[in-house]
């Protein structure tokens, strides 16, 4: 990562972290990782000490009990996961329009998020387990890879078939290629 980007990466977690909650930005960690986490994982993702970070997931995991809701956070051997509650599973299987697995659908939704993503960017948000659900969205059409004017990465972007699978219109711009990630 270069200086430049590490720097505006830095300033950018500053305002996330001075406006969006502890319990809110463990959450949004676990959702993007789709993976448990340890304590240590998830006080280095949120810069802050791991007293405070088990204190967040305290609160968020009361959060998740209060509310009924269709996920819970699940602790084992010390790391948390954000998954769907028992039962959930075959409903939810049931009505994807598609063959992908849970892994890969948090995936094609970061995707689908940031509209267009270098897959760089992508494997550091997902990890490196991230390449081969690009691979699968890739052999299913989900998804387009171009690889970058200048740079050794590829931009990935959505598909017309996501759009018409999943009933998303995609937005209308004049640009093909960004000059930085979103």
């Amino acid at each position: 990562m270069s200086k430049q980007r590490e720097g505006q990466q830095e300033q950018h977690l500053s305002v996330v972290e001075s406006t969006v909650s502890l319990p809110a930005r463990l959450e949004a960690i676990l959702y993007l990782k789709g993976r448990p986490m340890s304590l240590r994982e998830l006080s280095e993702l949120v810069n802050e000490s791991e007293a405070n970070t088990e204190q967040g997931m305290l609160i968020l995991i009361a959060g998740y009990a209060q509310r009924d809701t269709a996920l819970e956070i699940h602790e084992s051997n010390g790391r948390y996961s954000l998954q769907l509650r028992a039962g959930l599973g075959e409903l939810v299987r049931d009505l994807l329009p598609v063959n992908l697995s849970t892994a890969t659908l948090r995936t094609l939704a970061t995707i689908a998020l940031k509209k267009r993503i270098l897959q760089s960017d992508l494997v550091d948000l997902r990890g490196s387990g991230a390449y081969d659900h690009i691979k699968e969205l890739v052999n299913q059409n989900f998804i387009e890879r171009k690889r970058q004017s200048e740079g050794r990465s590829y931009w990935i972007t959505l598909s017309e078939k996501f759009h018409r699978t999943f009933s998303v219109l995609p937005e209308l711009s004049g640009s093909s290629e960004p000059t930085q990630a979103a």
